[in-house]
């Protein structure tokens, strides 16, 4: 392996899996949708972490500041860095995609415990794997978010920018953002904020964003066989944690 094309060719039949998963049949109800963006929200949280690993490995953020790497890689990053942590709400007032998730979150009527729990863990100096065991976290949920964290802190540079761009920017399809209009229709006021919230990622994510983080994917690996090989295996890893919470919200849901 030793490609952009070999890892989209190992991951294609685990990305069909997920792109055709039960869970977007499973979406019909409001409370089907207050029951995943539970169990997504832990999702929308740890992104930020395998973001501020790139942005602390591809940019400078000490001082004193000297050029790194390369500047398109640069401008990528930290563009999406500016989008996640200061975009704009419906009114253009800044707020991050997290904190529009949560007010989604109330908007819905989806039980944010858990995460506020696990956050307030987290400022308290918990490690993340203390604050998703004692923060009543759903266990699918925990499992996603605990890989993803170890990723961020342990996992090779190359091995985090190749899950961040296959196993993120692109993983709601289109299907799923249409049924979430028509309920948005059926509940008014109520999944509002969160239809927005889906559109600002497909907006948002699209376009040069996609190419560049595949770029980035390109300088990190290099000529490495071995660099390949790693990244083709954590972004068939991010994928397949994925499914795994689909299943479990899934699950969930035949248990209500």
């Amino acid at each position: 392996m030793n490609s952009l094309a070999d890892i989209r060719q190992r991951i294609a039949p685990a990305r069909e899996r997920l792109l055709k998963h039960a869970l977007y049949a499973r979406m019909g109800t409001l409370s089907d949708i207050q029951n995943f963006i539970q169990f997504h929200a832990f999702a929308v949280w740890d992104f930020m972490s395998l973001l501020k690993r790139l942005q602390r490995d591809l940019t400078c953020i000490d001082l004193p500041w000297v050029p790194v790497g390369d500047a398109e890689v640069r401008f990528l990053i930290n563009e999406i860095v500016c989008g996640e942590e200061s975009d704009v709400d419906p009114k253009g007032t800044r707020i991050s995609h997290f904190e529009l998730y949560l007010r989604a979150m109330n908007e819905a009527g989806s039980s944010t415990v858990p995460l506020l729990a696990a956050l307030e863990s987290v400022k308290r100096k918990s490690t993340t794997a203390q604050a998703l065991k004692s923060s009543g976290v759903p266990a699918g949920a925990a499992e996603f978010s605990a890989h993803t964290f170890n990723l961020a802190s342990e996992g090779k540079l190359h091995e985090v920018a190749a899950a961040f761009t296959f196993g993120r920017e692109d993983l709601i399809p289109d299907m799923f953002h249409e049924l979430v209009v028509k309920l948005s229709q059926e509940h008014a006021g109520k999944l509002d904020t969160f239809k927005y919230y889906l559109e600002r990622h497909i907006e948002v994510d699209g376009g040069h964003h996609g190419a560049i983080s595949l770029r980035m994917v390109e300088l990190v690996c290099g000529n490495d066989e071995a660099k390949w090989n790693e990244a083709g295996a954590a972004a068939l890893a991010a994928i397949e944690s994925r499914i795994k919470l689909w299943d479990a919200i899934v699950a969930s849901q035949n248990k209500a």
